[in-house]
């Protein structure tokens, strides 16, 4: 199937950009409107790629309207600024942490079909560039960080070493998908503690339903460079299940929904909300129905129908926060 079947029809009719990413959809802002020599810098942040910031927001989302639903006390402008911070900040970490992984991958990259169009092994971007992009984008989610409260920064302090880790994991291991989910779903954790001033049980089932529901997408992901990442050597789980990869999505399905479902039970019902239970529960089954959905259509010899179904797990978080958000309005 062409890879530009799955895409709507403006953006197949535009026309490749110059430096253009492969993987990126046709027309996007930054090859259309972003200036010149910024383009480099925000293709490295992914910013014509933007699924992935939505996968490290959405997780922060559900954290701030679940915990607004459990406390109706704290609905306010500082929940909501929250929200927004964390919006800011998804999109500035993703920046830095995709950079740092286009820096640290450049070799390995320039090796695979879909990704040697990348700035670092086109050649668009340097080494130092690159660094100076990483600390510039730090540097500004950290001063958001800064405006949380304590227990919220010293979270957001302590996740740099999952970033860091990340780029590294399929050297030495089987479930980089693993690592991934660790550090994408960490701002469930951040968010909370950011709202209420601490951690507690409800944060931490959020923090392994999303650390399932990463293990879910990126696998799916991670079927488009299946051949090329058994030429060079690189591990996913992709690689791993193989033939096996629907059984296995199918176990990340049931657990993501069952620890959702789970930490809306802890977060909802000691606090006698039944409504806004109910609320929550039913974004949760909407969540499990898009990946049982997904599971179905999925084929992982079509590269452009993993990319397809992998950028539709935006919807599936979105139905969570937006039943979520229902629970803490009721």
């Amino acid at each position: 199937m062409p890879a530009g079947r799955d895409l709507p029809e403006t953006a197949r009719a535009a026309p490749a950009a110059a430096g253009a990413v492969a993987d990126a959809v046709r027309g996007n802002w930054v090859d259309r409107r972003a200036p010149a020599p910024w383009r480099p810098f925000l293709r490295l942040s992914r910013a014509d790629r933007p699924i992935g910031t939505w996968l490290l927001l959405l997780p922060c989302w559900w954290a701030v309207a679940l915990a607004v639903a459990a406390d109706s006390s704290r609905l306010g402008w500082p929940a909501l600024w929250v929200a927004a911070g964390c919006g800011i900040g998804a999109v500035l970490m993703r920046g830095a942490g995709c950079t740092w992984n286009d820096l640290t991958d450049r070799d390995v990259d320039a090796q695979v079909a879909r990704t040697r169009s990348r700035p670092l092994p086109a050649g668009q971007v340097g080494p130092r560039g690159a660094l100076a992009w990483i600390a510039a984008q730090a540097l500004a989610a950290f001063a958001v960080l800064l405006s949380f409260q304590p227990p919220a920064v010293a979270l957001g302090i302590a996740s740099l070493a999952l970033v860091a880790v990340y780029p590294f994991a399929k050297r030495f291991t089987w479930w980089p998908q693993l690592f991934l989910g660790l550090a994408f779903n960490w701002g469930a954790l951040l968010a909370w503690a950011a709202v209420t001033g601490a951690l507690a049980w409800p944060a931490l089932l959020l923090y392994l339903g999303g650390i399932a529901w990463t293990l879910f997408y990126d696998t799916i992901y991670a079927h488009q460079d299946r051949e090329d990442d058994a030429l060079i050597g690189i591990r996913s789980t992709a690689r791993l299940f193989g033939p096996r990869t629907h059984a296995a999505l199918a176990v990340f399905l049931v657990a993501a929904v069952l620890l959702l479902a789970l930490a809306a039970v802890a977060a909802l019902l000691p606090a006698g909300r039944p409504l806004a239970l109910a609320a929550a529960l039913a974004g949760v089954w909407a969540f499990g129905w898009h990946l049982h959905w997904q599971l179905r259509r999925l084929d992982t010899g079509e590269p452009s129908v993993c990319l397809r179904l992998f950028r539709s797990n935006r919807d599936a978080g979105l139905l969570v926060a937006l039943f979520f958000a229902a629970a803490a309005a009721l």
